[in-house]
Formats: structure tokens, C-alpha cells, sequence
């Protein structure tokens, strides 16, 4: 029986998916990857958002070695893109399981077969946490692991189990937060208290400790290391209280995309406890990078030693209007390119002659709805009909506006799509 991953090649093209060559209509997704088409002539409409095959395959590899070498396990965020694909793609890489932060993107996970599911979040829904009690009594190699930090929290979380008959406890990790930032206790001291709140519920299982560095307010290295080495001291006076006694393991997670370098050097502070330690790691953005913020931000920049990153987003759009001197007109706007962080960049041209080159002295200035105010010299501007290629900043407000994306080879054939659930 085809798994559900496989049935995405059966889906159907047609007028869902923007930027599909319209002579594809009726042919399967995976018919039309079977084609191998070109990107540039292969009858694909403007805009169209692409990924690169080699980045993709780039990425997931350097940020698994880089977990490999410093021993942590790799749990990568999956709301950043939310296509199966690609979560496919990481665990055959290595990752211990996918991250999410929602009951919905986690069911997402689950139709498609992820077997280990980290929920970076607190979950008080009632009808979620019953849903999460059936999928657990369902299937017995099914992990799900969540955060609580309050004891308000905690009280909801086992009200609800008990009334969905819950048969396997829900692993629960004690979130510890900052002043000022997002979700999490505030110190050890409320940390304690909800950690032995879990203890005392027949539905829970404490299992460790986690959090989310990039929530600090004014993050530096100074202050991301202070953090992740409260976070550490909180695992340690835990386990010493004998918190961890429902759990074979103890896991200690954090780890975005800006810094994972931090968190794998304070994590090989840890010192022995009392069960095996896993260190889990949840850097998301790095599957597709981008040409902005998180270029600017990885650590590798830091690091160039332990690896690189490759922007995997290619947004094509096309030319139409010239209406002013110093102005081109693209059909690409806020329906189309992150633009939350910073705005895309004028990267490639491709004009009359099919051949794509780079552009010079060329920039965005500003967005509107469905067109993008390209700016420079007229003898810099493409013209009207040309095809112009955008890097874009922030994949996690990318991937949101695209529900089949080309992936492209190195010669510019198309070889496969990726679906996304949001």
C-alpha cells in the first residue's frame, strides 16, 4: 500500500498551484516531475518559487554532521516549511524526529508517519490533547513530547487526559523561559514546581527540560550562554531532586537557527546525571537558509570551520511594466515574497536570449499587493517580458505563501515538487 507521502505524486495539478505550466492540467504531480521540464521553457508562469535541489540536499547534511560531531540529536523545525517532504527527507538524514509548534502541525506529521514529534509548545486544548491520547494508545512507538510551565497548565493538561482515557502518559519537558521574553518559567524555583506538578500526575511523565535561547531579550553570545547554562543548571537540580524517575532518558533541548554553536558548547558542559542525556537540538530555517537574515545570522558565519549554508529560494517574476525612467514593474508582491525581515533581493536576469545573468545595481525599495518597485539605472533594468530572480529573506514566511513547490536541478530541470500543509 502506497504511504501517504507517496499518494502526494497522485495529486492532481491544476488551478491550486501557482506557477504550474497550464499545459500540465490534469497530470499528476508526479507525471509532471517525471518530465524532468525546464524551468525557463518548460511553460511555467510568473511568479514562480523555486528550490534548489543541491541547497536542499546541502543543508539537511551540514546541519546533521554538524549535530553528529558535537553529539546531539537533531529534531529539525518543521513549522518552517511544513511539507512532509522535506521532514522525510531529514529523517533519512538522521534527525531524531520533526519539531513543531501547534496540535495542527503535529497531525500533519503524524498523516505522513513521523513517528517522533517534539511540540516546541504548551498545550492546554482539550480536544487536542485527546486527540494526542488516541494517536499515543494508537500507536505504541509514537513519541510526543510537550512543554508546560505553569501549574494552571499542568492541571488542564491532566483534567484532559484523564477524561480522554488516556493509557500511555504524555511526555512533558518543563519549559524555562526569561524576563521579558516568550513562554517559559520564570527561574528554577517555578521550573521546580512545575516539574513536580507533572511528577504528580498519573497522565504525565516529566522527561527533561527546554527552551528557546532566541526569545532572549537583546540576544549576544554573552547573554544566549548565560541562558542555556540556566537551562543546564535547571536539568541538574532536577535530577538531583529525582525528578527524571519516569524517564529512561533526560532530554535538555533548545537550539534555533542563529544559535546552535552556543547551544552545542554549553551543552557539552552538562555534567553526568543520572540517566542518559539527550541533547536535542531544533534549528528549523537552516533547511532552505534564505539571502537575508539568516545569512547574515548563522553560525557558521561564526564558524566557517564546522560548515555552510546555501540559500535554497529562488523567487522567479517577470517584468511588466517600464512605466517611468529608473523603474521596472515585476508580478511579484506580499501575496508572493517574505518581506516581514527584510525585502527580497535582485539577484539573476533572464531575457530575450534565454540566458540568465546577474544583475548590477538593482534593488527592491518597496511591495505592493502583487508587484514589486524595482529600482536602478535604465541600463541596468531588464525589460518588459524579461524574468527576474529574487533571493528572499526569512523561509518561515515563505514557504506559508507556497502550496507546491518546483524543485530544480542544477541545469534548471524540474525533478520533483514539494507540498506544504498550512
Amino acid at each position: 500500500m502506497a504511504s501517504a507521502l507517496d499518494r502526494l505524486a497522485d495529486e492532481i495539478v491544476d488551478h491550486r498551484f501557482r506557477g504550474l505550466p497550464p499545459d500540465a492540467e490534469g497530470r499528476t504531480v508526479g507525471d509532471l516531475a517525471g518530465e524532468r521540464r525546464d524551468l525557463r521553457t518548460g511553460g511555467f508562469t510568473t511568479p514562480v518559487l523555486t528550490l534548489s535541489a543541491e541547497a536542499l540536499d546541502h543543508n539537511m547534511r551540514a546541519l546533521g554532521e554538524f549535530a553528529g560531531r558535537h553529539g546531539l540529536a537533531f529534531a529539525p523545525h518543521g513549522k518552517t516549511s511544513m511539507a512532509p517532504a522535506l521532514f522525510q527527507q531529514q529523517i533519512d538524514h538522521g534527525a531524531w524526529g520533526i519539531t513543531v509548534a501547534v496540535p495542527h502541525q503535529a497531525r500533519v506529521a503524524r498523516a505522513f508517519g513521523i513517528r517522533r514529534i517534539f511540540l516546541a509548545n504548551e498545550v492546554v486544548d482539550a480536544a487536542a490533547l485527546a486527540w494526542l491520547a488516541g494517536e499515543l494508545a494508537a500507536d505504541q512507538e509514537f513519541r510526543c513530547v510537550v512543554y508546560a510551565d505553569s501549574l494552571r497548565g499542568v492541571e488542564l493538561m491532566d483534567d484532559a487526559l484523564r477524561a480522554a482515557g488516556a493509557t500511555r502518559p504524555l511526555e512533558v519537558v518543563v519549559e524555562l523561559g526569561t524576563p521579558g521574553g516568550r513562554t517559559g518559567a520564570r527561574g528554577a524555583e517555578q521550573a521546580a514546581a512545575v516539574a513536580a506538578a507533572v511528577n504528580a500526575s498519573p497522565v504525565l511523565a516529566l522527561v527533561g527540560v527546554a527552551g528557546y535561547e532566541g526569545e532572549v531579550p537583546d540576544a549576544d553570545a554573552e547573554n544566549v550562554r548565560t541562558w542555556l547554562r540556566e537551562l543546564v543548571s535547571l536539568a541538574t537540580a532536577l535530577d538531583a531532586d529525582d525528578q527524571f524517575a519516569a524517564t529512561g532518558e533526560i532530554i535538555v533541548s533548545a537550539g534555533g537557527s542563529a544559535w546552535f554553536d552556543a547551544v552545542a558548547e554549553v551543552f557539552a558542559e552538562l555534567p553526568e546525571l543520572s540517566r542518559p542525556v539527550l541533547g536535542l537540538l531544533r534549528s528549523g530555517a537552516y533547511v532552505s537558509h534564505d539571502d537575508g537574515r539568516y545569512r547574515e545570522i548563522t553560525p557558521f558565519n561564526r564558524l566557517p570551520q564546522e560548515g555552510s549554508l546555501q540559500p535554497a529560494f529562488r523567487l522567479w517574476a517577470q517584468v511588466v511594466s517600464r512605466p517611468e525612467p529608473g523603474l521596472a514593474l515585476i508580478n511579484a508582491g506580499k501575496r508572493d515574497v517574505a518581506y516581514d525581515l527584510d525585502l527580497p533581493e535582485v539577484q539573476a536576469l533572464r531575457g530575450a536570449s534565454g540566458a540568465t545573468v546577474p544583475a548590477r545595481g538593482l534593488s527592491v525599495t518597496r511591495l505592493s499587493d502583487q508587484h514589486a518597485f524595482v529600482r536602478g539605472e535604465d541600463a541596468d533594468l531588464p525589460e518588459v517580458g524579461d524574468w527576474v530572480g529574487l533571493g528572499m529573506s526569512h523561509p518561515c514566511t515563505i514557504f506559508d505563501k507556497w502550496q507546491l513547490i518546483p524543485v530544480v536541478d542544477a541545469d534548471g530541470s524540474v525533478v520533483d515538487f514539494v507540498r506544504t500543509f498550512f
